[in-house]
């Protein structure tokens, strides 16, 4: 199952045709993270999940016990994705420069197709409660192991740390101002993108490149 967003969920209270289990459970998945990412945990329930799917609320609950089982599978799903495209983005590298920039390439690729995931993970209205917001941090986690697996192995763990947050947070900015620029009409074409990528991957590798033990 993907959770790309691409298929569009149909509108509050109107009943879809008959779909089989998989499809439903897909199609209710994608509702839930776009309705989880423009509104937040909180604010978003089962009911308006369910009206905004066209399905009835014992259906949802046929295939999600809870509002919180099906935050925990989506943010289980969108960590699987990125995970994956970053680890598919550092194989296809031919040395360290075309790392740097195909990790960005696909992080910000990923921003584009699944901006509702990444509303999920990383926007402002994250759950206050421990085991969902622990869930969520538990991603960050796994993108820093990555990261830090990939920094030159004679660097002391800490420092190695410390670059895998730099790196990450260069790619928050980067994020931040592709945000305004798609709010504005602009930057938003897989050509933009790729130049993003580009320029920040330079900044990054200059400074890498810079770094020393000591």
């Amino acid at each position: 199952m993907t959770v790309s967003g691409t298929k569009t969920a149909p509108s509050k209270g109107r009943r879809t045709r008959r779909l089989g289990a998989t499809e439903r459970r897909e199609q209710l998945v994608l509702t839930a993270l776009r309705l989880f990412g423009e509104r937040g945990y909180r604010a978003t329930t089962m009911e308006d999940i369910a009206n905004a799917a066209g399905v009835t609320k014992p259906l949802l609950y046929q295939h999600f016990t809870s509002k919180r089982a099906l935050y925990l599978e989506l943010v289980s799903h969108v960590s699987e994705e990125l995970l994956h495209a970053l680890g598919s983005a550092y194989r296809r590298a031919n040395g360290p420069r075309e790392m740097v920039e195909n990790g960005y390439r696909a992080y910000f690729e990923l921003i584009v197709t699944h901006e509702d995931a990444f509303r999920l993970l990383f926007g402002s209205q994250a759950p206050d409660d421990p085991e969902l917001s622990s869930a969520v941090r538990n991603v960050e986690r796994s993108v820093l192991d990555v990261l830090e697996a990939r920094m030159p192995p004679d660097f002391p763990p800490e420092h190695r740390r410390l670059l895998a947050y730099t790196v990450i947070g260069m790619a928050e900015g980067g994020t931040r101002f592709w945000v305004e620029s798609a709010r504005k009409g602009l930057g938003t074409s897989p050509d933009d993108v790729r130049q993003l990528a580009e320029r920040v991957s330079r900044v990054a590798w200059a400074g890498l490149r810079g770094v020393r033990t000591d």
